[in-house]
């Protein structure tokens, strides 16, 4: 009776022992088989995270048509406008500057298929009170083919005009000539208007540019509206927007300023 009780107790203990192996081999496997899945998974992670990296687009994608073209004409005009300036007045003994605007810069509302030509970016007449011979522009703001060009109008002392057309690139005169078709009235009026500016126009760029930083691409002398004449001066910034700027002839106080975003 005991001999037989003895050998029932070994049989119970020795099947404890082998289900507790077969349990913790079990264990052991499933363990080992979700290490395994979360290894791989990582694994196939860090393979996919680089490729989700995105590149910053570059300025220069991210410029407007306007901005664009501006950037394309500054990149190429070496002379600037105080150079441009002397050089124009310098061509007309006793002469002033009335207008002087880099072709291809903001001109490509003007209508004239000429190839050579840009108009007045404000828009408005010469001070002659008809259209501004440098005001027959491309719809193109690309610089011609000898480069960019700087369009003057200088006048002598009785208001009459002269057309000065200077190569940015070399500072080279490329044409002088007077304007055939102003008349007296035309005339009268630009000495008026020069007579009651008493700031010049490089004083009136310098106002300018110290508002914005940037380069000067046109200035010209307009009625402002009746209530005497005002300098008319383009700048364009860093981000070749485009800052037009009334600076009063008299003082040098900047009575309107507008932004182009385009």
């Amino acid at each position: 009776m005991n001999s037989a009780s003895s050998r029932s107790r070994t049989l119970q203990a020795v099947g404890a022992l082998s289900l507790a192996a077969a349990t913790a081999l079990l264990m052991t496997g499933c363990g080992q088989s979700s290490d395994s899945a979360s290894s791989a998974a990582t694994s196939e992670a860090a393979k996919v995270v680089p490729q989700k990296q995105t590149t910053t687009p570059s300025a220069t994608a991210q410029l407007t048509e306007d901005q664009q073209e501006r950037k394309t004409v500054l990149d190429a005009t070496k002379v600037t406008f105080d150079d441009a300036a002397t050089t124009a007045t310098g061509e007309v003994a006793g002469s002033k500057l009335v207008e002087l605007d880099l072709e291809g810069v903001d001109d490509d509302d003007n209508q004239s298929p000429s190839p050579t030509t840009t108009g007045s970016p404000t828009g408005s007449p010469s001070p002659t009170g008809s259209p501004s011979p440098t005001g027959t522009g491309s719809p193109s703001a690309s610089p011609g083919a000898d480069g960019p060009v700087w369009a003057a109008e200088v006048a002598e002392k009785d208001g009459t005009i002269h057309t000065v057309r200077i190569n940015a690139v070399d500072g080279k005169v490329i044409e002088a000539r007077v304007d055939a078709d102003q008349d007296a009235d035309d005339k009268k009026q630009t000495a008026d208007w020069l007579a009651q500016a008493t700031q010049t126009p490089q004083q009136a760029a310098q106002v300018a540019t110290e508002k914005k930083k940037g380069t000067v691409t046109s200035v010209s002398l307009e009625d402002n509206e009746g209530d005497g004449v005002i300098w008319q001066v383009d700048v364009v910034g860093s981000d070749w927007k485009k800052t037009t700027f009334d600076v009063d002839a008299k003082n040098d106080t900047i009575v309107r300023e507008e932004t182009d975003e385009d």
